[in-house]
């Protein structure tokens, strides 16, 4: 060993301790490999880690100097954007007017405790695909089962949260954005049978028959059309498409829409400053300002794909603030009501359970919670078959005698995992848990802090692109 100087031993100390903290706080001991490494830098030297230091070729140097700058920066990215935060751009209205198409956000990992990656092999600052050259930005081995490490609190009920997406372990590569169960396969195996049924006359089993006889219909077409769908791949949870939507249901509550109210547990739920919903708009015929759409009532060109200048009748999405304030211009409405939504949407979750909800009457459902068992029925296994299949990895089958997990016939079940329901804020455009349900422990992300940037992607550059009024603005 070469003799180290006090100033070393004590860095290296220092190192080693700090390291070591790291890895009581994750509970990985496999890291423990790592330790004479960070011993061999600061004392032993073993290793010749800077080796193209000794190098009379400059170029080498030049190289080699500039390859040791990304590596290191990469290999630091790596760590602070799986323990500590990343930055989350919104790309969709879901969330206007709280959140803005445009707001680039910081996302802490550290509020409800980073995720142990489940794919620790990945590329940072890539999602799940590398740009241009367009393949998967990880390696699929090794696979960690999901841990999560001690963070600052927990998901409580009206946070915004970043989670991947749980409809996302499967998607058709020319489909990328899009529902692979529900937007495709489903829809696709259905148009196969145009000869529709009336669901209300089957039974809770014929109508499970029915929505199986789609969805294998559809994926059976889907797998033989490739040049229209392009390739399936399965994707790990960490490696799903972000959302950001906001948190209004916790594990363990009964949720129901009434009218467009959130009620937990029978208690109606304070709405948030930003809510929007879809309004029908009379209009005096006159022309209403751009400056006013887009200034005082906050409104963007996707908001206004429904108006069209000089209508009497068309559709706006607007905030309590916004309808207030059009509703004072009798120049311009004479009226402004909620669009009627009583007619059931069959496309909302679970598709394979026959109900009457709409977008705003939506429910009761009970949110699984870890811990907690609940007695199956042909009534509420749609709701819960994807949890226990999908998320928790059980086997189950429904045959003439009743239900079997795992080979086993039960109608009981214990949720392994606490579940979470998502709406976005922009209630009539947004795609959530009313679509597709429930978000799993294991898919929670981080909690979005603040705003660091904020484009519209309806301005130029010298005409009002960035909102200054939103940068370091914190989310609530």
């Amino acid at each position: 060993m070469r003799k180290a100087t006090r100033a070393q031993w004590i860095k290296c100390a220092i190192a080693i301790l700090l390291y070591l903290i790291f890895l009581v706080w994750v509970k990985s001991w496999w890291g423990l490999i790592v330790v004479p490494f960070i011993f061999d830098i600061y004392i032993t030297k073993k290793v010749p880690w800077s080796f193209w230091k000794k190098s009379k070729n400059p170029t080498v140097r030049s190289i080699m100097s500039w390859v040791d700058a990304i590596v290191f920066a990469l290999v630091a990215v790596y760590f602070v954007n799986i323990y500590v935060f990343q930055n989350y751009q919104i790309p969709s209205s879901s969330l206007e007017k709280s959140l803005l198409v445009g707001d680039f956000l910081y996302v802490s990992k550290m509020s409800y405790g980073p995720r142990v990656p489940n794919t620790p092999l990945s590329m940072p600052l890539a999602q799940h695909t590398l740009p241009i050259i367009n393949t998967k930005s990880y390696i699929e081995w090794p696979q960690w089962k999901y841990k999560r490490v001690p963070g600052f609190g927990k998901v409580k009920l009206n946070d915004i949260v970043v989670f991947n997406f749980p409809a996302g372990d499967t998607v058709a590569t020319k489909y990328q954005q899009t529902d692979f169960y529900d937007n495709i396969i489903y829809s696709e195996g259905k148009s196969l049978y145009p000869n529709s049924l009336n669901m209300d006359s089957l039974t809770r089993t014929q109508q499970r028959i029915v929505y199986d006889l789609y969805r294998n219909a559809g994926r059976e077409y889907v797998l033989a059309h490739p040049e229209r769908f392009g390739e399936l791949i399965y994707r790990p949870v960490d490696r799903r498409e972000n959302y950001v939507k906001r948190c209004v249901g916790l594990p363990g509550d009964t949720l129901q829409i009434k009218d467009r109210i959130i009620y937990i547990d029978g208690k109606a739920q304070e709405e948030p400053e930003n809510i929007q919903f879809l309004y029908t708009v009379k209009a005096t015929g006159n022309i209403i300002p751009d400056a006013f759409l887009h200034d005082e009532l906050g409104l963007s060109n996707e908001d206004l794909q429904y108006y069209q200048p000089g209508a009497t009748t068309f559709y706006l999405p607007l905030t309590k603030k916004a309808r207030n304030t059009l509703l004072g211009r009798k120049d311009l409405v004479t009226s402004i009501e909620p669009i009627s939504t009583r007619e059931p949407s069959h496309d909302l979750y679970p598709q394979n359970l026959y109900t009457d909800w709409t977008v705003d009457n939506y429910g009761p459902i009970w949110i699984p919670a870890k811990g907690s068992t609940v007695t199956l029925t042909m009534d509420n296994l749609p709701l819960y078959e994807r949890c226990i299949v999908a998320y928790e990895g059980n086997k189950l089958e429904v045959k003439e005698d009743g239900i079997y997990i795992n080979g086993q016939k039960t109608d009981k079940y214990t949720f392994q995992m606490d579940y979470y329901w998502m709406m976005g804020d922009n209630r009539h455009n947004s795609q959530d848990s009313r679509y597709w349900g429930f978000v799993p422990e294991d898919h929670v992300v981080g909690k979005p802090i603040v705003v660091w940037l904020s484009l519209d992607k309806d301005r130029a550059w010298f005409n009002g692109k960035i909102r200054w009024n939103r940068i370091f603005k914190w989310v609530k």
